[in-house]
């Protein structure tokens, strides 16, 4: 296994760079952040639509909330791999197809958590503003989102782990990734699969369960941080 880790161990990180595209853990890595960035101010919109007073508002926000949810990604992959080429008259990467089906799954379940967050807040804060003249977007701003995006640091962190997972289902579509490395070397060794795979989980655990531990602490600190207040 040592023999196997030191020979492969750089393509699991990087892939083929630099002789090739940037690939691996990197390659997951940037995938993920990157969607889960471009996918956050959709979330905002759809998040505070979820909490507006504008019934036509509410109702399309949640429309896209149930029915992005209720997808499984593997499949708005393969709709984006073959629409987009269509729709934008171009060739597309298969990275950046990739990175708009993720950004469309992704951002209905930040949604929900931007809509948890706004409705975690004392219901008085909102009246109180309002009793001292602020509109509905001026409360949300100014008052709501401050305190909600503090809250959400966590479920943002854990959501971010569940995203990297998520990633290794676009392999299929040939974007450089780390299951797609894990594929190539698996080619070059011809056995032993057990053994790539294996290795694979291990690196997939070892950052997943990083960023959770970080949660925890952030959830944990930020808890103190409240209750302190409170006192």
């Amino acid at each position: 296994m040592y023999d196997f880790i030191s020979t492969y161990g750089m393509m699991f990180l990087v892939g083929s760079w630099p002789g090739g595209p940037i690939g691996g853990f990197a390659g997951t890595l940037i995938l993920a952040a990157l969607s889960l960035t471009a996918a956050f101010p959709i979330a905002m919109l759809i998040g505070t639509g979820r909490t507006s007073e504008i019934g036509t508002i509410r109702h399309l926000s949640t429309i896209w909330v149930y029915v992005f949810r209720s997808i499984p990604l593997i499949m708005i992959i393969f709709w984006a791999y073959f629409l987009l080429p269509t729709i934008m008259k171009t060739e597309i990467p298969p990275f950046w197809t990739a990175v708009a089906a993720i950004v469309i799954y992704e951002s209905a379940f930040l949604a929900e958590i931007i809509r948890g967050g706004l409705q975690s807040l004392p219901a008085g804060q909102v009246e109180a503003a309002r009793a001292m003249g602020l509109g509905y977007f001026q409360t949300l701003f100014t008052i709501q989102l401050p305190q909600a995006l503090s809250n959400m640091i966590p479920s943002l962190l854990n959501q971010f782990v569940s995203t990297i997972k998520a990633t290794s289902i676009v392999y299929i579509i040939g974007v450089n990734e780390a299951a797609f490395s894990a594929q190539q070397i698996n080619s070059i060794e011809l056995t032993g699969t057990l053994r790539t795979y294996l290795v694979l989980a291990m690196f997939y655990f070892f950052i997943c369960a990083l960023l959770s531990r970080l949660a925890k602490i952030l959830e944990a600190h930020l808890t103190a941080k409240r209750m302190g207040q409170a006192a």
